[in-house]
């Protein structure tokens, strides 16, 4: 795949860093020299596209189900559940296996570009058959291929911030990734929305409005490929095969890394509270309040505005109180905060109330996206980042899908035939909140510095 890629050069065993490369990074592998502010936005641009396409698209999926005609009411969850189904599985392989791959990759773009680029690329051909295609089983299967494609992309493009980011940058980095999440997140679901509203007059809509957040994800991605400047430090394959280093990304060193363990288990019950309120929204409105499809598509739309205004206003200074005051405080609010805003919109008896639920349901939110990726920026191995940050997506691939099995499939769909229709999704939202407990219990036992970094403060200064 590499050997097609013009001026692509052929791969070798072994590439020995520049003495000047050397130079710029510390002992245990980060970069020392700051970044000018240019280039973290690009380094961050591609979480736009990523945001925009896995946001919209489910929500598309979602609208398609409740309004579209193609599953059964009562069973929305169930067939929401039935198209990500294979495709997270497919997701939790790929990105860890090709990030893994790409730590090792040799090429004159770099070695995360080539990965991007054509899984960017690929996004957009699987994002049209998704649009013309009017089936659960065959949208199932383009979503399972778009699962593939992107995550070839993500698994490389995650290790961006640890390989070029210097320490006293990373707080800023991971702000930025969080609010170009977060824009990518209301990007796709105005698409949806607006999908969604258009859909009760023009059968068209659903189609438009996918193939828009595909032509967003297709921008970014160019921004990326064509942006940033990789660098030249590579991992030495040793002789090994490539498929010895394809196997690498599940070998069971990971398990000395307990902190990362922590943390990834802490993010999969986090992400997944987190996803209850974008992924039981068109169901939320439409079954707690009765809402038609114009009027849900309308109710989005104005909910979507609220939520913007809350997300910018919490990623950045986010950012910047857990470089003062560690992560993991800021990570614990953050729960707290979302299980408030879960828990009031699960309670709500008017719309007003449940808006509101989703304003604080933002700012923990955005605060989680703000901080996540430097804590986990901070603690990964930076030999092998591209790997550790693949195999953290295995929280964030299998979120959505965990969601709408026990939440929509499991919860909704069972409470709504036991107590009544439109009751489901107020007890998915009870569900989440829930998940933000499990998620800052897990946090507690991981440590937010790296333990070489902790050994190098222990030694004696000469």
């Amino acid at each position: 795949m590499l050997d097609a890629a013009k001026g692509v050069e052929s791969i070798v065993d072994e590439v020995p860093a520049p003495a000047a490369a050397a130079q710029t990074h510390d002992a245990h592998g980060r970069p020392t020299k700051q970044l000018p502010r240019g280039q973290l936005i690009r380094i961050s641009l591609y979480w736009l596209g990523i945001s925009t396409v896995w946001s919209g698209i489910l929500d598309i999926v979602n609208g398609r189900l409740q309004f579209g005609q193609l599953g059964v009411k009562g069973s929305e969850g169930l067939g929401a559940l039935q198209i990500a189904l294979i495709g997270t599985v497919i997701a939790i392989a790929v990105q860890p296996t090709v990030g893994s791959i790409s730590d090792y990759t040799i090429t004159r773009w770099g070695r995360r570009k080539p990965y991007i680029f054509i899984g960017g690329t690929l996004d957009v051909i699987f994002l049209y058959g998704i649009a013309t295609s009017n089936g659960v089983a065959a949208i199932g299967a383009f979503v399972a291929l778009l699962q593939f494609s992107s995550n070839f992309a993500q698994g490389p493009f995650q290790g961006y911030v640890p390989d070029l980011v210097p320490g006293r940058q990373v707080g800023t980095a991971s702000g930025l990734l969080g609010l170009f999440s977060a824009l990518g997140n209301l990007v796709g679901y105005g698409a949806a929305a607006l999908a969604v509203r258009q859909s009760a007059s023009d059968p068209n809509a659903f189609f438009y409005g996918t193939m828009a957040i595909g032509l967003v994800e297709f921008v970014a991605m160019l921004g990326v490929v064509m942006g940033v400047h990789e660098g030249t430090r590579v991992k030495s394959r040793h002789g090994r095969s490539w498929f010895a280093v394809a196997k690498e990304a599940w070998g069971l060193d990971i398990l000395r890394e307990r902190s990362f363990l922590w943390l990834v288990g802490s993010r999969l019950f986090i992400l997944i509270a987190a996803s209850m309120y974008p992924i039981m929204s068109t169901f939320y409105l439409a079954q707690v309040f009765g809402l038609d499809a114009q009027q849900t598509g309308d109710t989005k739309i104005l909910l979507l505005g609220i939520v913007a205004a809350c997300l910018t206003v919490a990623v950045l200074p986010a950012a910047r109180l857990s470089d003062r005051l560690g992560r993991k405080k800021i990570i614990y609010v953050s729960c707290g905060v979302g299980a408030l805003g879960l828990g009031l919109g699960a309670v709500a008896p008017i719309l007003p109330v449940a808006m509101l639920g989703a304003a604080i349901f933002a700012l923990s939110a955005g605060s989680f996206l703000a901080v996540d990726w430097a804590l986990m920026s901070d603690i990964v191995p930076k030999a092998s980042t591209g790997r550790y940050m693949g195999i953290s997506n295995v929280a964030t691939a299998s979120a959505g899908t965990v969601a709408l099995a026990l939440g929509g499939a499991g919860v909704m769909d069972i409470v709504n035939g036991a107590f009544g229709y439109g009751t489901g999704p107020r007890a998915a939202l009870l569900f989440g909140v829930l998940c933000y407990i499990v998620g800052a219990l897990l946090l507690k036992p991981v440590v937010e510095a790296r333990r070489e970094d902790a050994e190098a403060q222990l030694e004696p200064v000469a």
